[in-house]
């Protein structure tokens, strides 16, 4: 894992004068042809998710046997799955599914990763050990591994799917975010500002969400983007499995798990919704690449 240094653990000789790390990175990133292609697609999917029937008329639950099967035409441009339903109505109605809980797993994950992380960094000595351990143990666990096994016992067949889910891959994806938060803490706590806020008199909470917080969480902003295209293709993969996400709610892995049986005569009904989730996955991954290195001067 590429680990990126936080604006306080830059030395301050290679920031130009008047410029802080955050201003360089986005000016780097907006001389990048390719993160505004990226942000492009990324736009079109985030409204495809809020408002689908800007995309579509069609109703994606409303399906005629007689259509089943059918090859893409002018009539349905993706063709119809098994049930007769229209696969491009359904596609774009699985946006939100796909992304809402990536969205949530990462925030989830970050959130507990950072708190966690900066704890441990902070506080140091027991404290410290015992969460580093903590970290490592949830480290060693496979995250699709726990989330089968986790599922496989609760279940996921409720109006709670989407949140349960996000919530299990949360629990499961927070040591690396813990990690890097801790290292940066450790790295920004010894900074001269803060044993002057500390002569000050300010209070430790204080000194933790005024002064080490901004200054130490560009690696987890960073660690979050590169993980949302991650969560994207492990809940396309449980509910492929049958674990994930349930009908009626519309996903992509539940789409591509519908159209297995059936992939030697009529693929049309994998291509489409698998083209849609490789896009994604490959735009939050090239975005969060582009991220990490525009925060870390050293790939310049």
């Amino acid at each position: 894992m590429n680990k990126t240094p936080s604006a306080a653990a830059i030395p301050t000789e290679t920031l130009p004068s008047g410029q802080s790390l955050s201003r360089m990175a986005f000016q780097e990133l907006s001389r990048r042809p390719l993160v505004w292609i990226m942000l492009v697609v990324l736009v079109v999917l985030a409204l495809m998710a809020i408002f689908p029937e800007w995309f579509t008329s069609a109703d994606p639950r409303k399906c005629q046997l007689l259509s089943a099967r059918r090859a893409p035409s002018g009539k349905a441009w993706f063709g119809n799955d098994i049930q007769g339903c229209d696969i491009y109505a359904r596609t774009i109605y699985g946006t939100r599914a796909s992304l809402v809980v990536a969205i949530l797993a990462a925030l989830g994950s970050t959130l507990i990763g950072g708190i966690v992380g900066l704890i441990a960094g902070y506080k140091g000595g027991a404290i410290d050990a015992v969460l580093s351990r903590m970290t490592d143990i949830v480290m060693g666990l496979p995250t699709l591994l726990g989330a089968i096994v986790i599922l496989s016992v609760l279940g996921n067949n409720d109006g709670n799917g989407m949140l349960r889910l996000a919530l299990v891959l949360s629990m499961l994806g927070w040591a690396t975010e813990a990690r890097l938060m801790r290292a940066s803490v450790l790295q920004v706590k010894e900074a001269e500002y803060i044993r002057a806020a500390r002569v000050a008199g300010a209070s430790e909470i204080w000194i933790a969400l005024r002064h080490i917080v901004p200054n130490a969480i560009t690696p987890l902003l960073v660690m979050a983007t590169l993980s949302l295209g991650g969560y994207v293709g492990t809940e396309a993969t449980l509910s492929y499995l049958g674990l994930g996400l349930q009908p009626p709610i519309i996903s992509w892995g539940t789409a591509i798990s519908d159209a297995q049986p059936y992939t030697g005569v009529a693929p049309h009904m994998l291509i489409f919704p698998s083209l849609f989730l490789v896009v994604t996955v490959l735009v939050f991954v090239l975005l969060g690449e582009a991220v990490r290195r525009a925060f870390d001067p050293r790939s310049r």
